[in-house]
Order: C-alpha cells, then sequence, then structure tokens
C-alpha cells in the first residue's frame, strides 16, 4: 500500500472528497484505485479563516511499483505497524515473571507477556478498578482518603482517572504504540483512537476496557493479585529471587518488572534501603488553572467552536522565564474537571481529568514550572521530601480537610487573596477554599508562572482573565527518581529487576508508559529464554 500524507481539505468536506483527493495526488482514474483507509486525522488551526483536516491515507491502487517511482520520496510504501512477538515461552519454565503494578506500564507487560506464554503473576496494591472508584469518589465527595486506594493506587493506575490521552512524542520505530491503541480498541476503546491525531478515552470508558484487559491476561494464564503490596525485595548476591508481600508471603520469581507509578514513596524508599540505584531527577510543580471551556474554543477555532469533528480545544503553551526557570502547560484536560489526587493523608494534591465526551463547562491545565535536583539537594529521594512539603502546604491553606486552596488569576497577579468566586466555578471536589497562593509554592515558581499568565494571554486571548482560577497544588507531574537500567531494561545493580514505566522515570503518560511496557516485557521474555537455553524458532 501507498503512504500519503498531508492531504488537506475543509472541515465541512463531502464524503467522496478524500477520493478525489486520492486520484489528484497520484493522477490515476478512479478504476485503478482499490482500497483506502485513514492512519491519520487532524486539523491545521493556524488560519481561522481556512481551517482544514489533514489526513494521512493508506492506499491500495493498481500498478503500485510504478506509481511508487513516479511520486517518490513524497509518497512512500505503507510501514508494517503490526506487533511481532519474540518469543514464545517453552514448557517447564523453573519460575513465573514478576509484575508490580497494574498501571499502563504493568497492565501492558503482564499482557504482551502472557501473550507470549509466560503466565505472570500481577501484583498491586490497590484494588479492582471499580471497588477503587468508589474508594476515589468518598475522597472527591465525602473527604474521605484510603492510602491504598485512590487516584494514584489500583488497577489501571494513575492514568485511569485523567484525560485517558494516547498521544506521544515518543520514538517508536517499532509501532509498539499501534499495538497499544489496538488492543484498547479489542478492549472495547472507540474505534477513532487509531487515527485521530489526538486520542483519548477518558475515565469511565477507561474502567471497563482495564477490566477487559484483565479478563485476557487471566484468560492466557496470567494471575492479577490485588491489595497485594510488595513490601521487600529478595535479592542474593545483585540478583533478585523474589519479592516479600505486605502479608508476609514471599513469591520466588528471577524476573521482576518494577512498574510503581510516580507516586509509590514507600516502595522507592525500600528500594533505596536494599541497595538498588536510584538518583534524582527533575521534574515540575504548580498549580491547575481553569478557563471557561467555551474562551478556548473561540480561540483556538474561532468561527468553528463546536463543530463535532473538532471537539473542545486544547492548547500547549511554554514561557522561559527572567529567572531562568521554564513554565509551561501540562496535561491539558479539555472540557474536564480538576481532581482531588493525594495519596497520602494530611496531604492535598491535584491533577486534571475528562471524560470522552469531553463536555464539561470548564477547560483546565497544570501551569507548571521545571525544577531541577540542586532545588532540593540531598540523598537521590529528597525530591520527595520537596513534594511533601509543598503538598502539606496545600492541606494547611485550604483548611486542613482536603479542600483545595484556590485564588483568581487577577487577585494571584495583584498578590492579594481572593474571596469571592467570579464567572468561573471551580470543579475541584470535596472543595476549593480560597486564599493567597502566594505560600502555595517556592517564590521562584510563584514568581514565574505570575511572569508566564500574562505572556500565555497573548497566544490565548482572556487566559490570564481575572475570573479564571488556579487551584493548588500539581507536584506529581512525573516520579522525582529515576531507577536506572542497563541496555538489557534491567537494573544497573540488581539484575532479573526491571524498572519500567513512570515511576522508573521512563516515561510520561498513558501511551509512553504502555510502550514502555511492551518493551520490558520483551526483555523479561528474552532473558527468560536464555536462561532456560531456548530460542525461538
Amino acid at each position: 500500500m501507498l503512504h500519503l500524507s498531508e492531504i488537506k481539505l475543509p472541515l465541512d468536506h463531502p464524503e467522496d472528497a478524500i477520493q478525489a483527493a486520492i486520484l489528484q495526488r497520484l493522477g490515476i482514474a478512479a478504476n485503478e484505485l482499490l482500497h483506502y483507509t485513514i492512519a491519520r486525522r487532524g486539523y491545521d488551526a493556524r488560519k481561522l479563516s481556512k481551517l482544514a483536516l489533514v489526513y494521512t491515507l493508506d492506499v491500495e491502487v493498481k500498478n503500485e511499483a510504478a506509481l511508487l517511482a513516479r511520486h517518490a520520496p513524497q509518497i512512500t510504501q505503507t510501514p508494517d505497524r503490526s506487533y511481532h512477538f519474540v518469543a514464545q515461552a517453552p514448557a517447564g519454565l523453573a519460575t513465573r515473571p514478576v509484575v508490580i503494578g497494574t498501571g499502563p506500564c504493568g497492565l501492558f507487560a503482564g499482557l504482551i507477556l502472557a501473550q507470549m506464554g509466560f503466565k505472570p503473576i500481577i501484583l498491586e496494591r490497590g484494588k479492582k478498578v471499580r471497588e477503587r472508584t468508589q474508594d476515589t469518589f468518598a475522597l472527591w465527595r465525602k473527604h474521605q482518603l484510603n492510602p491504598e486506594s485512590n487516584v494514584q493506587f489500583g488497577e489501571g493506575g494513575a492514568g485511569t482517572f485523567s484525560d485517558g490521552k494516547l498521544h506521544s512524542q515518543i520514538k517508536d520505530p517499532k509501532h509498539y504504540g499501534f499495538k497499544v491503541l489496538n488492543e484498547f480498541v479489542k478492549a472495547g476503546a472507540p474505534p477513532e483512537i487509531l487515527y485521530v491525531s489526538k486520542p483519548h478515552i477518558g475515565t469511565f470508558r477507561l474502567v471497563g476496557v482495564v477490566e477487559k484487559m484483565r479478563a485476557s491476561i487471566e484468560a492466557l494464564g496470567g494471575e492479577i493479585r490485588f491489595q497485594s503490596r510488595v513490601e521487600n525485595l529478595d535479592i542474593n548476591n545483585g540478583q533478585v529471587r523474589g519479592v516479600v508481600l505486605a502479608n508476609g508471603e514471599h513469591i520466588a520469581a528471577s524476573h521482576v518488572v518494577l512498574a510503581v507509578g510516580h507516586s509509590a514513596r514507600d516502595t522507592f524508599q525500600m528500594l533505596h534501603d536494599r541497595g538498588v540505584y536510584i538518583e534524582a531527577k527533575p521534574f515540575s510543580i504548580g498549580f491547575r488553572i481553569e478557563h471557561p471551556q467555551s474562551l478556548i474554543d473561540r480561540c483556538r477555532f474561532g468561527n468553528y467552536a463546536g463543530n463535532p469533528l473538532l471537539g473542545a480545544a486544547d492548547y500547549k503553551l511554554v514561557h522561559h522565564c527572567k529567572n531562568g526557570r521554564s513554565v509551561y502547560s501540562f496535561c491539558m484536560c479539555p472540557g474536564g474537571t480538576v481532581v482531588a489526587a493525594t495519596s497520602e493523608p494530611g496531604r492535598v494534591v491535584t491533577n486534571g481529568m475528562s471524560q470522552y465526551s469531553r463536555n464539561e463547562r470548564n477547560a483546565n491545565s497544570g501551569i507548571v514550572v521545571g525544577i531541577t535536583p540542586e532545588d532540593y539537594p540531598g540523598d537521590p529521594l529528597a525530591g520527595i521530601a520537596f513534594q511533601r512539603r509543598w503538598e502539606e502546604r496545600a492541606f494547611e491553606l485550604g483548611g486542613g480537610n482536603y479542600d483545595a486552596p484556590g485564588q483568581l488569576v487577577g487577585d494571584f497577579l495583584a498578590g492579594k487573596p481572593s474571596t469571592a468566586l467570579g464567572s468561573v466555578q471551580p470543579s475541584y471536589t470535596p472543595g476549593v477554599h480560597l486564599c493567597d497562593l502566594s505560600s502555595a509554592l517556592p517564590d521562584y515558581a510563584i514568581a514565574a508562572i505570575r511572569e508566564a499568565l500574562p505572556a500565555f494571554d497573548k497566544q490565548i486571548k482572556g487566559f490570564a482573565m481575572h475570573d479564571a482560577v488556579l487551584t493548588g497544588v500539581e507536584t506529581r507531574t512525573s516520579s522525582p527518581i529515576r531507577i536506572k537500567r542497563n541496555e538489557a531494561y534491567q537494573s544497573l545493580n540488581t539484575l532479573g529487576l526491571y524498572p519500567a514505566g513512570e515511576g522508573a522515570g521512563y516515561a510520561g503518560g498513558i501511551l509512553s508508559a504502555a510502550v514502555d511496557g511492551i518493551k520490558v516485557a520483551e526483555a523479561v521474555a528474552l532473558s527468560m529464554l536464555r536462561s532456560s537455553n531456548t530460542l525461538l524458532k
């Protein structure tokens, strides 16, 4: 098949316009076109007067070789995006691989291992996704936190209570991302995620998708144990020999995938205590900001705002400040809500979430400031103490009951506390306590955000509107540590331990974490084959 890109058509183009564009691009007659599929559909909104849909197409034609030679290099062959398993488990393996965590990384590591016949044991400290949802709602509606079952911990990982974004900027020459999307569609996600430029699923749909993926793993012989927190690793002479659960149970394993997410702070401490090599890494801190979604739609789409093909508009912003800091928008959630995302008592953390429909009244995103280990010197876990400090301060400013501290943007820029809401009603539950956020983050972060908001207003008119709401604090943008690994995806100093995903510092978001899970699963499978002296024929 031929791969055609950059085919631009009006937003309201008729159905046969795509075929006409193919014929024109290739210079062929209608009877020479056999079939086409949409590989990607995005939009170009740089000129609001001529907003266009942009297609990438896979096209089957007669005389493909001749057309390819005539139009190369502008037109190429469609790449093979099908997934090819690297191994098949031999009979009689002495041990089974263990995967710790059922976020997107652990879930896909477990799925791929199961599909290759390795029958993984998957351990999750939290609960099944529907039980976890009830516990999460208890915090949002009743101020009741369960430290083992919340936005961060439980089946599906932190990505379950997010916008469900499935796009990433990672390099993916083997098209692992396509495997991820196909597995999601098999589990009930909308088929459009295979071709829209910024696919997403949304929380409620993700719940069902995660459940079906769990069923697939179990049907293939995998085992998933919930409320099974790993308290220790059995390490002998630098080699993993198993894991020890909080209930004292020992599970023998020579291959352990560590996919615990960015908030498993007690696990990070255990690893550090056991001597597993860890280093501090940069991350970001800031606030959530909310605007009317209609404002963002008008600024991004003009008269096309509200078109169902475009959906709710998003944005991506960055500003480099005079004090050397960079401020950028993070995890933008069109038509979504700000959610309580803490996992520890006495601390407040915010995040963003959208449903598939993205039809809530507000748009929200993190407005965050990049920081480095130089900002929190100390041992490799110093970033965790730094996060906790500001999460505890947010808890205090919010009133000490898991309400979040908030402030109107106009008041924040003027340096005065907010006493009443304006036209923007914050979506965070349990609730927002208006105050002065100037002490909610380090001085350099407050100064940087105050400089960035007016700069962002020049790109999106109204971004610095007085009534927009800031809610604090956003501290879990990524893991504060990296558990370094070698080319075989194993820990630098602990053989058989495979640090993976966002918690280990190797991913940022659902898709990249899932892709990393596939890579690590392949590494585990090949290592187990070598150990059994059996190669896939």
